[in-house]
């Protein structure tokens, strides 16, 4: 058993034990501030997939432009310290559809089902997740809004982007620079790369400039981020989609990163089978070996995959071994900039000349 494992372990037992002696100390008592958290959902005219989180405590304060340094990191510390609600029963509500739904021990639910969505508005289906009868006492009309992304009739692929140092500037591979980043910046202050909202847009609207074409953005961050991910992401004008994130701590025997993002591709391919995919990750970590294998796993799927150099050795070797075994149908793509693959996709068809201009216009 590798050391990552044991302290994975004794991290989630510890975690498993705090939870057990706060729950014995509600006694039954209702919650105080219950929030039911969808995240972004997404599927196919059939089959959806929707999930969230049930907290019982108030969401964080709004980012603002002048604010100090103790509330980023007020802001930040409350994302992470949450009050969990475990079997909560709840209901999934999508185009006269209803499904039914528990959250599990750290808060969390899911819920998959098949749903007539097959004529979505914009690309997006709205719905609503709430209490499925009474819990501890409190009335059943507690719900709140979700979106589902079901892409339309017009689009033509789908994007699976990676986040951190892919489109937000992390500094991933250096620790101490992700906990300072993490801790003391907001979604007003973070810093996106340059050109990489517009060659996302660029992507999102194809060729036509009408294409709707859906992106879904995958990576290792915990799901305690999603609301500064999602906001972060509004700030910087990228295309709205589902945020495909993990728990901090997972199980016991939780994946690793590598295979956390692998199954989270899967599922979207599964979700979208009528869709090709663009894939665009990074060189910091492991994004070139996870798309190599999704390549693999998924023929005929996956029309260009873009990596941007980020790491603080080029010359390691890491990535220039993945394309050395890749399959010459698919083009791999190592890019210093968002301009480098804006170039490439518009000579596969993917953009516009108007949405490279707009790229390069980013960077200058």
């Amino acid at each position: 058993m590798s050391n990552q494992l044991r302290l994975r372990r004794l991290a989630v037992a510890v975690e498993r034990r705090w939870d057990a002696l706060r729950q014995s100390r509600r006694s039954g008592r209702p919650p105080e501030h219950l929030r039911i958290v969808p995240y972004r959902g997404h599927g196919s005219g059939r089959t959806v997939v929707v999930r969230g989180r049930v907290l019982d405590n108030p969401a964080p304060s709004p980012a603002l432009e002048d604010e100090g340094f103790r509330a980023t990191v007020g802001r930040t510390i409350a994302r992470f310290m949450t009050d969990e609600l475990p079997d909560v029963p709840l209901y999934v509500r999508l185009g006269g559809t209803e499904a039914e739904s528990t959250s599990d021990h750290d808060g969390y639910f899911e819920a998959r089902f098949e749903a007539d969505l097959s004529d979505p508005a914009d690309g997006w289906v709205h719905g609503t997740v709430g209490l499925r009868g009474s819990y501890l006492g409190m009335a059943d009309d507690h719900a709140t809004a979700c979106a589902v992304r079901v892409p339309e009739p017009g689009a033509r692929f789908g994007v699976i982007s990676d986040i951190d140092d892919t489109i937000l500037l992390t500094g991933a591979q250096r620790a101490l620079s992700v906990i300072r980043n993490t801790l003391a910046g907001s979604a007003l202050t973070r810093a996106a790369y340059a050109g990489a909202a517009e060659l996302y847009r660029g992507l999102e609207s194809g060729t036509s400039g009408s294409d709707r074409n859906p992106l879904f953005y995958v990576s290792s961050s915990p799901w305690n981020l999603y609301g500064f991910l999602a906001d972060f992401m509004d700030h910087n004008g990228f295309p709205d989609g589902p945020l495909l994130l993990r728990d901090f701590l997972g199980g016991e025997d939780d994946h690793s990163h590598h295979a956390h993002k692998g199954e989270q591709i899967d599922e979207v391919l599964e979700l979208h089978p009528d869709l090709p995919f663009v894939l665009i990750g990074d060189s910091g970590q492991h994004d070139p070996d996870i798309y190599a294998q999704a390549v693999r796993r998924h023929p005929g799927r996956i029309l260009a995959v873009y990596i941007r150099e980020v790491r603080l050795d080029p010359g390691d070797g890491r990535v220039e071994a993945v394309s050395q075994e890749w399959d010459d149908s698919v083009p791999f793509v190592l890019a210093a900039d968002s301009g480098v693959v804006a170039d490439h996709a518009a000579g596969l068809g993917l953009i516009g000349a108007e949405d490279v201009d707009a790229v390069r216009d980013a960077l200058d």
